[in-house]
């Protein structure tokens, strides 16, 4: 019964107490509480009314004249007709009141003098609470009891339609709505029953494979959150063909799929089903009208009783497709410890990285871009430095991939650009020549609708003329993201900087793009310059890549020149621009300087 039942309840209380004072208060408060009140002086009186008038709660002094109230309790214990009327026992602070006893002979409470009147209240209604949930209770049990005498078949068939419903929600919480694959829950449960077993058996191998669907979210964005759907239910169904009974595919969370295989003779089994998955995931997969190709980065754990903790397992299985990814996306990599070791390290790197932004812990250092016709320095390339306070200079490569990953690229970049516009246009003014300044763009800015109201902020503060600032972008990071870049890169054309494509020839085999973004620069990568040889071997693609560019009225820029053979070869492909080592090593500021009071021509 709820609180609002017993309000409206009128409860019928026995009053015992041989002291007419507190007969008469306690009679009052609770009369003014709703409860109907009876009162007597002794105990002989209250077991009379007791057995007529049937009470719902008895309130009982321990002393009166004719016998004391452990005696009425027990005699009214003893009674079948009264035995359930819970009884509380009033007692005075200088009384002696054994509450064992009270408890022993039947008392379900007890409230001592003087009284306080909110507590009196609130133990008779916590009692009366439980007398009515005992009451409703027992009618429950009693209708119940009815129900299984009058429809035991009723009954069955509701129980067993209440057990598919809890079959049915137990399915629902260990399996994803999607793919109907098992999901995270149930994986962790299991390999916390396989690492409990494998303690007791020494020999025993499992193998872990953490898979992630490569290229997925430019597949969800680009084609649609159903579409991505579909991919994942069709992914879904070609992995489990790639396993054996017995082995268990999982999936994860979003695009993450963990293979769980149960037994093993050795980790070459494990490494057998990656490549069994790699070579299933060739062949397109056919969504709606779309045809979509994708595969799986995997990473590699055995399961032996050197693990005791199924979260490790996962660590050591994300460690390692983390590394797969960076390998090469649709690979496999097979965990070892020094991963564990390069990964806690590349954390610290991380804290310290932005701890560091924090700082300004950077250095700019920069290139000289060379018109190969004149000789002359036109621009300069900058490229960050990080000048750690511990391990010394720390080079692009070793911190940038964590910039991009963890987001820390967006503040990083916009702190080159400031700095380097900066230095440029103090350049520009102290040499009177209109040097340009090439800054590379991460990707990630693509999606930041900010970008351009940025630079444009930068070039006013730092006074550097538009038409002097050429943004570096890798090719692959425009085809990846062509969605958002064709608008980034022709609002940048529209202010008269210029947009360079770094790395080209490296990536995708289509140029389609270079007729549809507006692009003002091509930069050769430096693995094709490296081929230029006296030998006159691997120089088609070079030339092919000049023509090309004329064309299409691009200026060239050739990294990587390290030789006079090599740039004599590009002058006469009439290639516009170079960069390398031949002419100079990315510097510091003021030896750029003092390169440049040389008026140094090559």
């Amino acid at each position: 019964m709820n609180s609002f039942q017993l309000e409206n309840y009128k409860a019928n209380i026995l009053i015992v107490d041989d002291i007419a004072d507190n007969l008469r208060v306690l009679s009052n408060t609770l009369n003014e509480q709703g409860y109907k009140v009876r009162s007597v002086t002794n105990g002989t009186m209250a077991l009379r009314v007791a057995h007529s008038a049937h009470p719902d709660l008895i309130l009982l002094d321990i002393k009166m004249p004719d016998m004391d109230g452990y005696e009425v309790c027990e005699q009214l214990k003893s009674d079948p007709q009264t035995k359930d009327i819970p009884v509380i026992f009033l007692s005075a602070l200088d009384e002696a009141l054994d509450k064992v006893k009270a408890f022993a002979v039947g008392g379900v409470d007890y409230i001592t003098k003087p009284f306080q009147f909110e507590e009196v209240l609130a133990r008779i209604n916590n009692q009366l609470q439980i007398q009515l949930a005992k009451a409703q209770i027992k009618k429950l049990n009693e209708e119940l009891e009815l129900r299984v005498i009058q429809r035991t078949t009723q009954l069955e068939k509701e129980i067993s339609e209440r057990q598919k419903v809890q079959e049915k929600l137990m399915h629902m919480a260990l399996h994803d709505p999607l793919t109907e694959l098992p999901n995270r829950t149930w994986l962790m449960n299991r390999l916390e029953q396989i690492v409990n077993a494998c303690q007791q058996h020494p020999s025993y191998l499992f193998a872990v494979l953490f898979l992630d669907c490569d290229r997925f979210k430019i597949i969800n964005d680009s084609l649609g959150h159903l579409v991505g759907d579909q991919l994942l239910i069709s992914l879904a169904r070609r992995l489990e063909s790639c396993l054996q009974p017995g082995n268990t595919l999982s999936r994860f969370g979003g695009d993450e799929f963990v293979i769980l295989l149960e037994k093993i003779n050795s980790p070459q089994d494990a490494i057998h089903i990656a490549q069994t998955i790699h070579q299933e995931l060739l062949p397109s997969f056919h969504l709606d009208d779309h045809e979509v190709f994708t595969n799986v980065s995997i990473g590699i754990v055995i399961g032996n009783s050197n693990y005791n903790n199924c979260f490790h397992l996962l660590r050591d299985a994300d460690i390692a497709l983390y590394q797969a990814k960076t390998n090469a996306r649709g690979s496999y990599q097979l965990f070892n410890p020094q991963m564990y070791t390069d990964a806690n390290k590349r954390l610290k790197l991380e804290t310290d990285l932005r701890l560091a932004i924090e700082k300004e812990e950077f250095v700019i250092y920069y290139q000289p871009i060379i018109n190969l016709q004149t000789g002359n320095i036109t621009g300069f390339e900058s490229l960050i430095r990080w000048q750690h306070p511990q391990q010394g200079l720390i080079t692009p490569n070793e911190f940038i991939p964590i910039a991009e990953e963890t987001g820390l690229i967006l503040q990083l970049d916009l702190w080159v650009f400031k700095k380097a516009c900066q230095q440029i246009n103090s350049w520009q003014e102290k040499f009177n020549y209109p040097f340009t300044l090439n800054i590379n763009l991460s990707p990630k800015h693509f999606s930041h609708t900010q970008l351009i109201t940025k630079i444009e902020n930068i070039l006013k503060k730092t006074q550097l003329r538009n038409d002097c600032l050429k943004i570096e972008i890798t090719e692959n990071a425009i085809i990846e993201h062509d969605l958002y870049a064709k608008g980034i890169l022709e609002s940048l054309k529209s202010r008269e900087i210029q947009v360079c494509i770094d790395d080209f020839g490296t990536g995708y085999s289509s140029l389609s793009y270079l007729y549809r973004f507006p692009v003002d620069v091509l930069k050769i990568d430096r693995s094709f310059i490296s081929q230029i040889q006296e030998n006159g071997d691997n120089m088609e693609l070079v030339q092919a890549i000049i023509t090309l560019a004329e064309q299409l009225k691009i200026e060239v820029v050739a990294e990587g020149i390290e030789t006079a053979y090599q740039l004599q070869f590009l002058r006469d492909l009439n290639c516009d621009f170079g960069q390398g080592y031949f002419f100079a090593k990315p510097l510091e500021s003021r030896l750029v300087e003092d390169l440049l009071s040389q008026h140094q021509q090559w």
